[in-house]
Formats: structure tokens, C-alpha cells, sequence
């Protein structure tokens, strides 16, 4: 009877053994196809769940003239979203800030509007304390 549970004992533990292999492999699977989600890029449904359009503001420009503008600020998350339009009026400030010390010729290009976007975006993210801020956009800009 020692024979058969040795034998018993030995085909238990290649089975075990076949089980826990199946299993990290399974895992690690699972995660490759994770980090592949990770990597694609939101669709626009999943983009405007988590932004917030910062309605148009009229504002004077550094030279006198005035701008009319607006934007929509794509954050990382729902929360994110949430506490960014409870900084309503935090995000305006930095907008009238920065737009106080421009005049039409910073604005002129597509290359300047996006050194603009880019330089609201880290200040906006300065701001967040639950998330980030992916993408800042200007949705309408007229100078006058």
C-alpha cells in the first residue's frame, strides 16, 4: 500500500504543479492584454465624459484690444472632471492672467495657440489635487 501512495502522491503534485503553471500563464496573459488597453487612445464618447468646456470669455488683451474665447479642458477622470468644474472660477483667473499679458501677435499662429494650450494645461494641473490634466483646447478665439 506505500506504493500506491507514493505514486499517488508524485501524480498529485504534477498535476499541481501543471495547474499553477496553466495559472501564471493565464496571468500573464491577462496583464500583456491590460497594458495593450492602456496604450490606445479614448474614444471621443470616453473624452467628453471626462472634460469640461470653460464657457467664452471676453477679456482685454495687453495692447488694449480685446479677445473673445473658450475652450475645453479633457482631464483624466470623472473625478477629475468634477473637481475641475468646482475651479470654475480658479481656471477663468489664470485664462484673464495669461491673456493680460499677450497682445495679438501671441496668438497669431497655430504654433503660438498651441504654446498657449500647452502653458494653461500646466497650470491648470497645478490646480488638481484628484487627477490631471490631459489636454487643454481652444474651441473659439476672435480679437478685435
Amino acid at each position: 500500500m506505500g506504493k500506491l501512495n507514493k505514486k499517488l502522491v508524485s501524480t498529485m503534485i504534477v498535476l499541481l504543479s501543471a495547474i499553477l503553471l496553466l495559472a501564471a500563464f493565464a496571468l500573464i496573459i491577462i496583464l500583456k492584454m491590460d497594458a495593450k488597453d492602456e496604450n490606445k487612445e479614448p474614444s471621443i464618447e470616453e473624452v467628453l465624459k471626462v472634460s469640461v468646456d470653460v464657457p467664452e470669455i471676453t477679456t482685454n488683451l495687453k495692447n488694449g484690444q480685446f479677445i473673445k474665447i473658450s475652450f475645453k479642458v479633457q482631464t483624466n477622470s470623472k473625478k477629475a472632471k468634477k473637481e475641475l468644474e468646482k475651479r470654475d472660477f480658479q481656471v477663468k483667473n489664470i485664462i484673464i492672467s495669461e491673456l493680460s499679458e499677450m497682445d495679438r501677435s501671441s496668438l497669431d499662429n497655430k504654433e503660438d495657440k498651441l504654446k498657449f494650450e500647452e502653458k494653461l494645461k500646466e497650470q491648470f494641473g497645478e490646480l488638481m489635487q484628484n487627477g490631471k490634466i490631459i489636454k487643454v483646447y481652444i474651441t473659439s478665439s476672435m480679437i478685435s
